[in-house]
């Protein structure tokens, strides 16, 4: 299958994208920065892809993994992280032939925690992939969200290379631990190229963020 993946360049999108590579697939990639994926299976688009003007045209795909965004106080969150995904999934998704659309959600959406913008943004994207399940399945199509909580990736260094910073988010999950991209990918993967029947739905994968609780009696 023909899989488009934005944000492919590092972190959790590069692990997608190699992780549908592993399984056989074709990838396109899409990211403002250079290409970091040598595969024959492989082609990397440089793009911005909260411009419409920028998506590059690639026929007949069958997954799109909308996973580019920007993170931290960037004034241009709700733009980067809901409003490109809304425009890759009209150009890639809104067709007969698409299988499966997997958009990159977080924790925040669920807690409201983290920035103001970044927060809004996820929220709005976790109602989006509700609204394109409603619109894709006359094609026999699913679409679901994937919700991280913190992963190892060189946006969080700050947070991973400092050891006390570390411990006190760690603190606040249930396995006093973080994810690796790896691990999102695997989701992602299972969530679009094998699941046929669940739809709308969000997977979060916190290490029990969202869930942990001091019970007071």
């Amino acid at each position: 299958m023909k899989v488009v993946v934005t944000g492919a360049a590092q972190g959790i999108g590069r692990a997608i994208a190699e992780e549908f590579l592993a399984h056989g697939h074709e990838v396109c990639g899409i990211d403002l920065k250079s290409e970091t994926i040598e595969h024959g299976r492989y082609k990397h688009y440089i793009a911005d892809v909260s411009e419409e003007c920028q998506l590059p045209d690639i026929p007949d795909v069958d997954i799109l993994v909308n996973n580019a965004g920007s993170w931290a106080q960037d004034v241009n969150n709700i733009k980067n992280n809901l409003e490109s995904a809304i425009l890759c999934t009209e150009k890639y998704a809104l067709r007969p032939g698409i299988k499966s659309v997997v958009n990159i959600v977080s924790v925040s959406a669920h807690n409201g925690a983290e920035f103001p913008r970044y927060a809004a943004s996820k929220g709005g994207l976790l109602t989006y992939t509700k609204w394109t399940a409603q619109e894709i399945a006359q094609y026999g199509a699913v679409c679901n969200s994937v919700s991280p909580g913190g992963v190892f990736t060189a946006s969080n260094k700050h947070i991973i290379q400092n050891e006390e910073l570390y411990k006190r988010v760690c603190d606040e999950t249930l396995l006093g631990k973080w994810a690796i991209p790896e691990e999102i990918a695997e989701w992602v993967y299972f969530m679009a190229a094998v699941n046929r029947s669940a739809t709308g739905q969000d997977v979060i994968i916190d290490n029990g963020e969202t869930v942990k609780f001091n019970f007071v009696w």
